[in-house]
């Protein structure tokens, strides 16, 4: 019975998590996908990831660029060499609100 208890309360502390993230408001929207390697497709263009990218999914955790779901609606910022360097892939709630 405690297993049960802390599993329901390890599922509600991460979705606390994944509502606490904040997405800076310059982060670009775009649709995304992962091409091979380091190399993702931004709404269809070929873009080069940066060497620390991080990918986070909608739990806020950091994945790996092959693990990128095709089609995935994010934010994302580029480094100053023009390589993406941030993505947060959005919730539906998140991809439902208007840029600002």
């Amino acid at each position: 019975m405690r297993t049960i208890a802390f599993l329901i309360s390890l599922l509600f502390a991460a979705s606390a998590a994944a509502q606490l993230r904040t997405i800076p408001a310059d982060a670009k929207r775009a649709e995304m996908s992962h091409v091979q390697e380091n190399v993702v497709s931004l709404n269809g263009q070929p873009a080069q990831l940066s060497a620390g990218a991080q990918i986070r999914d909608t739990m806020n955790r950091i994945i790996m660029p092959a693990t990128l779901p095709p089609g995935s609606i994010v934010k994302y910022q580029l480094d100053s060499a023009g390589l993406v360097h941030r993505v947060w892939i959005l919730t539906p709630q998140e991809a439902d609100k208007p840029d600002q």
